[in-house]
């Protein structure tokens, strides 16, 4: 935000130079970009008037002028300027005597030009630094030609004159302080960061009551998104006159970087800039019905903009509307067929105020990023809405560029809420580490407009940012100064520090996956839903996505729900630079909304989970599944079940397994499904594992248990069963173990046998298992009493057949 001095001098006194000013206001808070001092640089440059030009006797491009430069002193000057014709004199013009100091270090002398002695130069714009949007109807390429009112000025120092001397600061803004982005918001804080009394020069447009009225000249306004549109004010002007605006007004525009259009444009520029709050013009004859409608765009629907750039919109978008179309993308830009034209008689001006975040989301959809965009996306006050377009009014009364018709139309769907934070001076001066008093504290406040009531502190309308006690506590900080805070110590209660569980847990699961040949990655939290829709994420994992307020781009508009599109966008990249053979692992979080705690204040569901990606020819399911048990073992997790996973639509449905322990699913493996790897131009198998680490830190033994080594032998015995396609070994192994009890030692699956002897979707599975009792020397008869037990079960619950 670009402020000059001379328009901040209108809020406060300012009795030190612009680069203290810099320095102050860069310790309060209020950061400084850059200064520009404008002026500074031009020397010896007066305003002369042209008396007589004649042809150089020598060249045919070049002319001798004899120019008054007051105090009867008269200057021979020698010039090539297209614009500098022989005959003509009067001419006011702006001349840089022997010795002159121009802009870029350039210094004039008196010297001969083809052979005639030339005492000077005439100055172009360009040589003086002048924006040619300052004179839009004057010589660029040539001497800058003064109006002939300013001949009374012969001699006087140019800088003066056309007011060339500005100094202007450059701030950078805080998204949390759209106040600021005003010089009335710049000169309370300069008020506040001197110490001086802010003088209010709108104070009567504070004062002023405009009376409501539901028409105006026929107008209606009418909101249909309350949740996006606050407030909007419309205030007509009839009579209206289409001129240039005066130089005061132009001056002031180009100081902060906006150029002169015409009166009435110029005073919704001017006002956003001194007030901060973006407003509009229409001709009120381009509102077909004169019935203006803010409402949500339809999808598709186009318009057509001030920069003559055809926008389209969708059902997202907000819009002001006439009863036929679309005249303004609400908080953007206004469209073309609403443009103030010569011939426009009577003006709408708007004020209103929308929801920052979709005038955000806007202005980046369509590629249009504007002064008012840029205001309204950082939320601006509702309160400020009619104070602005009642300086408008004035402005053009003011300017004589037309007359204003009494009331106003005000639809305030949303009113702003009132901020009132509790006034706690111990609990600030422990936050700051400070002994201020608290008389010292509401002197501050004060200056800032902050009132202390009932031990409360009340925000004014402009202070939308203040919300907690901590922002009060900073207000205090920046005034009182940061240089007076003293160091002092943390205090906290302390613990020795040693890693938890769960941080123990992931060290001796990455010591595992590196000594398995796999190598780290570490990948964002964000992703797009397109990234959701590429990996078959199932709408139940969707919908606790949590979409970002504010997002850096399309592309991170969620924080995750799921890791694996996260590890297929980096197998992806590999496939693409046609790496062979990748195995990688990622541990990172996942985010949920699971019970709506973000809509309750709370911080929603956040697990650390481990992701390992893997392709290349001597990768399968079985190797990501030795991987995972080897993990399991390393956590010292024993037990657990592995059981079939066909829904998941990330993986393929035959080739995909859930490892859970009770009722938890503490892990997913499998393979990749062949329309996930076509998304994602994958020409190869792949395998994905997602391993849940909170869940596995509630099961883990964080110590090994001892086991004796056993006194007794061992038995083993071997076992073949038939049993359907379709019946898992896991189904089995869960039988044999639950009827063995205690006795069983270990199984081993060493055999699945399929041949048509055994039948239609038959197949053999065959087992060795170890029994030993750690007491005794088991028998024959409580073997084979426990192995029919086993064959039992399997018979009736599996249909299982013993192979002889």
């Amino acid at each position: 935000m670009k402020a000059s001095i001379e328009w901040l001098k209108e809020y406060s006194d300012i009795d030190v130079d612009t680069i203290k000013l810099g320095d102050i206001l860069t310790m309060t808070g209020s950061k400084v970009e850059t200064i520009e001092q404008r002026g500074n640089n031009i020397k010896n440059v007066v305003v002369g008037k042209i008396l007589e030009v004649t042809k150089h006797p020598d060249a045919d491009k070049l002319v001798v002028t004899k120019i008054d430069i007051g105090n009867g002193e008269i200057l021979q000057i020698v010039t090539a300027a297209p614009n500098i014709k022989v005959g003509e004199s009067g001419q006011i013009v702006p001349v840089a005597k022997d010795g002159a100091e121009l802009p870029k270090g350039v210094n004039i002398h008196t010297g001969k030009l083809r052979g005639v002695e030339s005492q000077g130069m005439m100055c172009g714009m360009e040589e003086l630094e002048i924006d040619p949007a300052s004179y839009p109807n004057k010589v660029v390429d040539g001497i800058f030609i003064l109006d002939d009112e300013y001949e009374k000025y012969l001699g006087k120092d140019i800088v003066d004159v056309l007011k060339l001397k500005e100094d202007i600061i450059d701030f950078e803004i805080t998204s949390n302080r759209p106040d600021c982005f005003s010089i009335e918001g710049l000169g309370r804080e300069v008020a506040a960061s001197l110490n001086k009394e802010f003088k209010d020069p709108r104070k009567n447009i504070d004062e002023l009551k405009v009376e409501d009225k539901k028409e105006l000249e026929g107008l209606k306004v009418d909101i249909e998104a309350p949740d996006l549109c606050y407030r909007y004010i419309a205030r007509v002007v009839k009579d209206v006159k289409i001129k240039e605006s005066p130089d005061w007004m132009k001056r002031r525009l180009n100081a902060c970087g906006i150029r002169s259009i015409n009166n009435i444009v110029d005073i919704t520029n001017y006002v956003m800039l001194e007030m901060g709050q973006p407003m509009h013009a229409f001709d009120i004859n381009s509102i077909k019905g004169k019935h203006i409608t803010v409402r949500r765009s339809k999808k598709g629907e186009k318009i057509t903009t001030l920069d003559e750039q055809e926008r389209i919109l969708d059902e997202n978008n907000l819009v002001i509307a006439d009863e036929e179309k679309a005249v303004a993308i609400a908080g953007v830009m206004g469209g073309l067929n609403s443009e103030i034209e010569e011939n426009t008689k009577t003006v709408v001006f708007e004020s209103a105020v929308f929801y920052g975040g979709n005038v955000r989301k806007t202005a980046k959809q369509v590629g249009l990023r504007t002064e008012s965009s840029s205001r309204f996306e950082k939320g601006l006050s509702s309160e400020n809405a009619l104070r602005a377009i009642n300086r408008a009014v004035e402005l053009v009364e003011l300017l004589e560029a037309g007359k204003a018709i009494d009331g106003k139309i005000d639809v305030y769907p949303t009113k702003q809420e009132k901020r009132e934070v509790k006034f706690d001076v111990e609990k600030i001066n422990n936050l700051l580490g400070t002994k201020i008093s608290r008389e010292e504290m509401i002197d501050i406040l004060k200056r800032l407009e902050i009132k202390v009531e009932n031990e409360k502190a009340i925000a004014p309308y402009f202070r939308m940012d203040i919300e907690f006690l901590a922002d009060i506590a900073e207000e205090i900080a920046r005034f009182y100064g940061y240089d007076k805070l003293e160091t002092t110590l943390i205090k906290a209660d302390t613990t020795l520090g040693i890693r938890n569980k769960e941080q123990k847990i992931v060290n001796k699961v990455k010591e595992t996956l590196v000594n398995s040949g796999l190598s780290e990655i570490y990948t964002y939290g964000f992703l797009s839903q397109k990234d959701l829709e590429k990996s078959n994420i199932s709408e139940q994992i969707k919908k606790y996505a949590i979409e970002i307020q504010n997002p850096l781009g399309e592309e991170f508009k969620y924080m995750r729900p799921s890791t694996i599109p996260s590890m297929m966008q980096t197998l992806a990249i590999n496939a693409n630079k046609k790496n062979l053979e990748v195995k990688l692992f990622d541990i990172s979080r996942n985010y949920k909304n699971n019970d709506n705690q973000i809509e309750q204040g709370e911080v929603p569901l956040q697990e650390d989970i481990l992701t390992i990606g893997m392709y290349g020819e001597n990768i399968d399911f079985y190797l990501l599944k030795g991987i995972i048990e080897n993990i399991l073992e390393a956590i010292n997790i024993n037990k657990y079940d592995i059981e079939k996973e066909t829904q998941n639509e990330s993986y393929h449905p035959g080739r995909c397994a859930n490892i859970k322990i009770g009722i938890d699913v503490v892990a997913t493996l499998g393979e990749v499904h062949p329309e996930v790897l076509q998304n994602y131009s994958i020409e190869k198998r792949a395998y994905i594992a997602e391993l849940n680490i909170t869940k596995l830190a509630k099961y883990s033994r964080e110590n090994k248990k001892y086991v004796e080594i056993p006194k007794y032998p061992a038995v083993e015995r071997d076992i073949a069963v038939i049993v359907d396609e379709n019946v898992e070994v896991g189904q089995i192994e869960k039988i044999i173990a639950k009827k063995a009890r205690k006795l069983l030692e270990s199984m081993n699956l060493f055999d699945i046998y399929r041949n048509e002897k055994l039948g239609d979707n038959k197949k053999s599975v065959a087992y060795s298992l170890i029994f030993r009792d750690k007491n005794k020397t088991l028998d024959d008869s409580t073997i084979n009493k426990a192995m029919e037990e086993i064959i039992k079960e399997l018979e009736k619950t599996l249909k299982a057949e013993l192979r002889k």
